[in-house]
């Protein structure tokens, strides 16, 4: 049973970790879905924090069909990732009929493996017009473990999906759950999907005295000026795991 803490910053990082986290997705941006993280981030969160680290490489919003500048980037930003420590990368490619970009997806999973650290897409593979197929197309590229919520809206409405790929697949790849999964659903999600790797970003409202006036605002949100980890959500969640870890 591992929790992994979607995180912003090395504020997040650290919260995940005093709380019991057992790993760590560092990104940034979060209210775009996950943007690479500056490589700032990361050596402050090794400096400061022991558990792994895996590190978001996504270049912008939007799909997950890139160019070529797109990828040198990311490919860039991983093997920079990789040299300051990241225990594995996150990322994920299609193509425009929403099937897996299977030649960019080997050239990074080969990235990761000469390097000894884990291959993971992510929900990039929500996207995907089979899943079935892709998971076997990213078991061909040697893909470590698939980000999902079972193409749904929430994970707890991709239950029936999550399950069929886990009973399928889970001796040749892993998954792990993510994308609405809360203290109030995640036994549920575990028990009936035996997926037993959840995701999230616990996310709380914090505020900042100068973010707006009357004329000019900052504020992407009117729940808060930004957000983070918030350390109450997350140690209820793992306290409803008790009996799975």
């Amino acid at each position: 049973m591992k929790v992994e803490v979607c995180a912003a910053s090395l504020e997040d990082c650290i919260k995940a970790e005093r709380a019991g986290a057992d790993r760590i997705e560092l990104n940034q941006a979060l209210h775009l879905g996950g943007l690479t993280p500056s490589l700032g981030s990361l050596i402050a969160a090794k400096k400061h924090t022991t558990i792994p680290i895996i590190t978001m490489v996504r270049p912008r919003a939007g799909g997950f069909h890139y160019s070529d500048y797109d990828k040198e980037t990311m490919y860039t930003d991983a093997e920079l990732m990789i040299d300051h420590g990241a225990s594995g990368l996150v990322f994920g490619f299609l193509n425009e009929d929403l099937t897996v970009d299977k030649a960019t997806t080997k050239r990074f999973v080969d990235l990761c493996h000469r390097n000894r650290v884990e291959a993971i897409f992510h929900r990039a593979f929500d996207r995907s017009a089979d899943p079935h197929q892709a998971v076997r197309d990213l078991i061909d590229c040697g893909i470590d473990r698939i980000l999902t919520n079972g193409q749904a809206a929430s994970a707890d409405q991709g239950i029936s999906l999550l399950a069929d790929l886990q009973k399928h697949y889970s001796d040749q790849i892993a998954f792990c759950v993510g994308a609405g999964v809360t203290a109030a659903n995640v036994v549920e999600i575990i028990e009936k999907t035996g997926i037993s790797d959840v995701h999230s970003t616990f996310k709380g409202w914090f505020t900042d005295p100068t973010t707006a006036s009357t004329t000019v605002s900052y504020r992407y949100s009117e729940e808060g000026d930004y957000d983070g980890v918030s350390v109450g959500k997350l140690e209820q969640f793992i306290e409803k795991l008790q009996d799975y870890r």
